[in-house]
Parts: structure tokens; sequence; C-alpha cells
């Protein structure tokens, strides 16, 4: 399956999220990510004691952002406003940078990502690190 190239038998253009089987691989990734962010000194702070909602929400935004076919995160939650919903959290260079290494790493752990979703994936995520970035 080519990313965008017509599949006739779906009637669609294939999407991200079915190049990585779906929302499986999301909540694979995010927990991988969660999993990491709860042993970071730098990270853990910034997040609730509880991280089930937060690993919820971010495999579910991801999943809809990558074409899951379903806004069942903007349902729930409203539109994204990544920004606005990071602004109280004061995230320095530091914070996105550990953010982000965190989160390739648990891409990482998806060997079988083609290339091109692995790299479309990888400037999502460094972007939205570096946009999140409030605070020197």
């Amino acid at each position: 399956m080519k990313i965008g190239v017509p599949d006739p038998s779906r009637g669609r253009l294939p999407t991200v999220f079915d190049a990585v089987g779906g929302r499986a691989f999301f909540d694979r990734v995010v927990d991988r990510f969660y999993d990491a962010v709860e042993t970071d000194p730098l990270l853990r702070p910034l997040y609730p004691e509880d991280l089930t909602d937060s690993r919820r929400h971010t495999a579910g935004f991801f999943a809809q952002y990558w074409g899951g076919g379903s806004a069942h995160y903007s349902d729930e939650r409203g539109h994204p406003r990544l920004r606005m919903r990071h602004l109280p959290f004061v995230i320095t260079e530091a914070h996105a940078a550990a953010w982000l290494g965190h989160m390739r790493a648990a891409l990482d752990a998806e060997a079988d990502l083609p290339a091109e979703v692995r790299q479309a994936m990888d400037d999502h995520i460094a972007n939205a690190a570096a946009h999140l970035v409030n605070a020197q």
C-alpha cells in the first residue's frame, strides 16, 4: 500500500492510519512513550499522577490526525488546539527534546514502518515539539 495512491478496493486513498494497521499501532506507540515519561525526571512533573487519560487522549489524537476515519478525539475533546492545551505548562527546549526523544524511540520500536510513513511521523512530532516551546 502506498500512501496517497488510490486503492480501488477501499474506495479512497490509503492513509497513514491504514498503513500502520489502525488504532492498535497508536496505542502501542503511546504506551511505549508514556512508559518512558513515567521515569523521566524532566518530563514526569508535567503530567498528572495517573497517566491513563493522557495515554487515551494522545493515542486518540494521533489516530484521528493520521486518518483514523473517526473524529472520536474531537467529538470527546473538541478541536485539538495543541498549543493552547499546553500553554499552562512551562515547556523549554530541553522538555521538547526529551519529549521528542521518547516519541522517536517509541516509533523506532515499530520496526516495520514504511520509510515514508516513519518520515512523515517524524516531521510531525518534530514540528509539534518545537511549536510547544514557550519558555527559555
